[in-house]
């Protein structure tokens, strides 16, 4: 018998119903029809609520293995956080116990010293409390304008400074409010001090005061001068209580051209956005001091600028 004489369609026997593209085109039609009638008429969301009520059980006792080990995992970071924050807080304390005691002995030694060498004690300066009110509007200064005046007690020259630092100097006073001209004014003058060395130097306003820097001139280039040096008020003006942080050395340039330093200072207190300051009452010095401005003047190029910074900061007091 050929090959060809068979049939070769199966016999209706084992015929299983529609054909398979005949199936498919069916479902696909009715998994569109379903997805834009539950997209459009939420048909199937009660549907769907209904299993997901069902399984909710089984999926709750599925994630408490996983919570529980989140749970486990997160005491145990929760613990051993704890235990290392006790253990800084301990050293922190003992370390502080340790720093007043060393504070302790120092300033017993400090006044036996001043009393030996007959020194005068450090006056105490007292501080008024202001709010910024808003920047002043001369666009080729920094100024803000706080809001106590002469009202207040308020002195021309006066230091304002904020948590972290100086801020500036009280330059116009009137009844309700005040003038405060910021230390990265291109016009304003402070002499600081290095913490680290005690060399005293005279440190301006930048010229441009929109990076918000200060600079320290006259400067030798052999001076012991390194970046993250604090800077604090000397206290030689008259004007700022010595002690008070200033700022803090960010780039040393030392150039074979020159005989001075290029450094740039960044300051501490916040110059952007302060709210509350504190205005100090103006540190009185004696007159003594006045006859010895001219020794100090002709000792180093350093010192003449201290004794400018000097009496820049003493006209700055009667400025109005």
């Amino acid at each position: 018998m050929a090959l060809d004489t068979f049939d070769r369609t199966p016999p209706p026997l084992f015929k299983q119903g529609p054909s398979a593209l005949s199936r498919l085109v069916f479902f696909s039609a009715l998994a569109l029809f379903l997805m834009v009638a539950d997209a459009r008429f939420h048909v199937v969301q009660p549907l769907r609520a209904a299993i997901a009520t069902v399984l909710y059980p089984a999926q709750w006792l599925a994630l408490q293995p996983v919570q529980w080990g989140q749970t486990l995992t997160s005491y145990l970071t929760d613990l051993k956080t704890a235990r290392k924050t006790e253990e800084a807080a301990r050293r922190r304390l003992a370390e502080q116990s340790q720093r007043a005691g060393q504070v302790d002995q120092l300033l017993l030694e400090n006044a036996r010293l001043r009393a030996l060498l007959a020194l005068r004690e450090r006056m105490p300066v007292s501080g008024i409390a202001a709010q910024v009110l808003y920047d002043a509007t001369d666009p080729y200064s920094r100024r803000v304008v706080i809001g106590k005046g002469q009202v207040q007690g308020i002195q021309p020259g006066a230091p304002v400074m904020d948590e972290s630092g100086v801020l500036g100097q009280v330059t116009r006073v009137y009844p309700f409010v005040s003038e405060v001209t910021l230390l990265i004014d291109r016009d304003q003058v402070i002499p600081v001090m290095n913490a680290r060395t005690g060399t005293r130097s005279v440190a301006y306003g930048d010229p441009t005061p929109q990076r918000g820097l200060m600079e320290l001139r006259y400067m030798a280039v052999t001076e012991d001068v390194r970046e993250g040096d604090l800077l604090t008020t000397s206290g030689v003006d008259g004007v700022y209580p010595p002690g008070l942080p200033v700022a803090r050395v960010v780039n040393v340039e030392r150039r074979s051209d020159s005989s001075f330093a290029r450094i740039q200072c960044q300051p501490l207190a916040q110059l952007q956005g302060v709210t509350h300051v504190m205005v100090l009452a103006p540190v009185e010095r004696p007159s003594a001091a006045g006859t010895a401005a001219p020794a100090v003047a002709a000792s180093s190029p350093a010192s003449a600028a201290t004794a400018a910074a000097s009496a820049a900061s003493t006209r700055a007091k009667a400025r109005q």
